[in-house]
């Protein structure tokens, strides 16, 4: 009888440890966390890099843009600033962006050459094309996970490899996107696409992520590209040469250092 006991006291505890398991593996992310990790991934402390924006209309043809970039955390805020190198039509036209931990919109300027002058970028101007590009202002900087309201539509397997969907509603009713729809990596947390909707939900941009690299233990997205599927019009951005936590001066990123160039 005590041996007996014995066991059927082991089994049930073996149960009780099976079952806690399996409602720990079955446990899934929320929505909102699974976009929270992909915000939030490790980029380094600094970064800089060149960039190769490539605008391609409808008909094919093809403007290139020369940029040079460096990011930078300090403290609460992630401060980023490009410099366009080529062609002469807008060289030394330079770009800052400032975005904050807290829920503070984020700050931005851009330096035009010809009128020798720093403009602020304005909330009302932030659904303005950058440059030309299928980039909106609002698009370069940080969106939070607080902005929006966050759905998982469902797990997708692509060519063998698994990303959640997730579904992303802003909270501000007059946001120039109706909602957003984001592939991202089970694992890696890493996106592979993104779908901007328009004010009638119909689809108007795809956001494409082409390469990622490992640099420096970190995974860097590399190649990307926006196309606006409405006007048929896209922009490549890619990356070269680039190098992570190597040292960034804090005085880098201010109008004086726009105004003058690197």
């Amino acid at each position: 009888m005590k041996i007996s006991l014995k066991i059927t006291t082991i089994l049930v505890i073996t149960t009780l440890i099976t079952i806690n398991l399996q409602q720990v593996v079955a446990q899934e992310l929320t929505a909102r966390e699974i976009v929270n990790r992909s915000l939030n991934l490790p980029e380094g402390d600094n970064q800089t890099s060149n960039l190769t924006m490539t605008l391609t209309n409808k008909s094919g043809d093809t403007r290139v843009r020369e940029i040079k970039q460096f990011t930078k955390k300090m403290g609460d805020v992630e401060k980023s600033i490009m410099f366009f190198i080529a062609p002469a039509d807008v060289k030394n036209t330079s770009f800052m962006n400032w975005s904050y931990t807290s829920d503070k919109p984020d700050d931005q300027w851009i330096y035009l050459p010809a009128i020798k002058k720093t403009k602020r970028i304005s909330s009302d101007s932030k659904n303005d094309y950058f440059m030309g590009s299928d980039f909106t202002y609002d698009d370069l900087g940080d969106r939070k996970v607080e902005d929006d309201t966050h759905s998982l539509l469902r797990k997708d397997e692509i060519e063998g490899v698994s990303y959640y969907v997730i579904e992303s509603i802003p909270k501000e009713a007059d946001y120039m996107y109706s909602k957003t729809i984001t592939w991202i990596n089970t694992e890696s947390f890493i996106g592979l696409k993104k779908e901007f909707y328009d004010e009638d939900e119909e689809l108007l941009k795809v956001l494409s992520i082409l390469q990622v690299e490992e640099i420096e233990n970190l995974l860097v997205i590399t190649h990307s590209e926006m196309k606006n599927v409405q006007k048929n019009h896209s922009t490549s951005m890619k990356l070269s040469d680039i190098k992570i936590n190597t040292g960034i001066e804090d005085a880098k990123f201010t109008e004086r250092i726009m105004m003058r160039g690197i």
